[in-house]
C-alpha cells in the first residue's frame, strides 16, 4: 500500500512540475550589476526540497519569477542533505530555506513564508 501511495504522490508531483514548466512566466529583469549583487548574496542561501513536492514546486516557481538562482538541495531518504536538514533545522520538512548571514544560520519552513521573505527582500 505504501508503494502505491508513493507512486500516486510522485505521479501527481511530476504532473504539477510539468504544468509549472508550461505555464511559467518571464523572469524578473535586473541590470547586470544588480543581478550580480543578488547572485552574490544568494551564495549564502539553499533550498532543501523534494523534487515532486507541490509546495516545493510553488517555492521554485516564485524563485524563478524573481530570478533568484538559489542552490537546490534534494533531501530524499538516506541523502546527506536530509541529514543536514534534520541536524540544522531540527525537522525533515520541505521546502526549507537555509539562510546564512553574519555567521548565523536561519532555517525557514513553509512555502508561503519563504515566498513572502524572498519577495520582500529581492523585489
Amino acid at each position: 500500500m505504501k508503494i502505491v501511495i508513493n507512486l500516486i504522490r510522485n505521479l501527481l508531483g511530476y504532473i504539477i512540475i510539468a504544468l509549472d514548466l508550461v505555464t511559467r512566466g518571464a523572469k524578473k529583469k535586473r541590470a547586470p550589476e544588480q543581478q550580480q549583487e543578488v547572485n552574490n548574496e544568494l551564495k549564502h542561501f539553499a533550498l532543501y526540497q523534494f523534487a515532486a513536492c507541490p509546495f516545493c514546486t510553488k517555492t521554485r516557481r516564485a524563485m524563478y519569477k524573481l530570478n533568484l538562482p538559489i542552490e537546490k538541495r534534494n533531501a530524499p531518504e538516506g541523502s546527506k542533505h536530509r541529514q543536514e536538514l534534520l541536524e540544522g533545522g531540527g525537522q525533515v520538512k520541505v521546502p526549507c530555506l537555509r539562510i546564512e548571514k553574519e555567521g548565523t544560520v536561519e532555517w525557514m519552513y513553509e512555502s508561503s513564508e519563504i515566498i513572502r521573505y524572498l519577495e520582500k527582500r529581492f523585489a
